[in-house]
């Protein structure tokens, strides 16, 4: 997969597709068998796409600018959120267990509950890798960013009153991670060196975040909606 194509999950239509990054145009689509909810590319020729309603995983193929299914993973519950960890995959979910680690073949190598009144999870709907390997989950109902290792070890938890129903997450490095605060409609930059949260985009940027993802090699995080019927791209400075 080349560095000007995005993937994008279709919610509504039961779709992820293919689209240019550079002029907009839709390269390629393929069809599944129930509503996508997160992708993330296996390597540059293979991705990996939710499937919470019928609790599985669809691996994907990407041929060029053509997308084939390969292997389906069945997973223990409603799946949403998905990462890598190394040559594994991470995954969320709605209740117990939280998160997992899991191969590509799907065996599971890590698990993470939490139970009581005092559990540390209560939506656990979206998740990224930073550059180092670490993990980050947001909690829209908690309002929380929780950093983990690849162990699902808790490292440490992050809140802020700029976060509101904190949604999409993305590292740009280990000090830099990008969240979808959706209730008021920014998008909010996360520090974990110095425990600090600032806006990076608000409301006056025409954004309605709901998921978003960024492109290193080209410096710009592009931000969706959802229903995604639109993309809008910002330069990172």
């Amino acid at each position: 997969m080349s560095q000007d194509t995005l993937l994008v999950c279709n919610y509504s239509e039961y779709k992820v597709e293919l689209v240019s990054s550079q002029t907009g145009k839709w390269l390629s689509q393929l069809k599944l068998e129930s509503w996508p909810w997160s992708v993330c590319l296996v390597g540059r020729d293979r991705a990996a796409v939710t499937l919470p309603d019928i609790q599985k995983v669809q691996m994907i193929k990407i041929k060029g600018n053509t997308l084939v299914k390969d292997k389906v993973l069945k997973v223990n519950g409603d799946v949403y959120g998905i990462t890598t960890s190394g040559d594994n995959l991470v995954v969320t979910y709605i209740e117990q267990p939280w998160l997992e680690v899991i191969t590509t073949d799907g065996k599971v190598l890590h698990q993470f509950h939490s139970t009581g009144k005092s559990q540390h999870f209560k939506s656990t709907s979206f998740i990224t890798t930073s550059p180092d390997g670490t993990l980050w989950v947001s909690d829209w109902v908690n309002n929380t960013i929780t950093k983990m290792d690849a162990s699902l070890t808790i490292l440490q938890t992050f809140t802020s009153p700029l976060l509101e129903d904190p949604r999409g997450i993305t590292a740009v490095t280990e000090d830099e991670i990008l969240v979808c605060s959706s209730l008021n409609n920014s998008l909010v930059l996360l520090q974990p060196s110095t425990n600090t949260m600032s806006t990076l985009l608000g409301e006056d940027d025409g954004i309605e975040p709901d998921s978003l993802t960024y492109c290193p090699q080209e410096r710009k995080i592009f931000v969706a909606p959802n229903p995604t019927d639109s993309i809008k791209v910002f330069k990172f400075t």
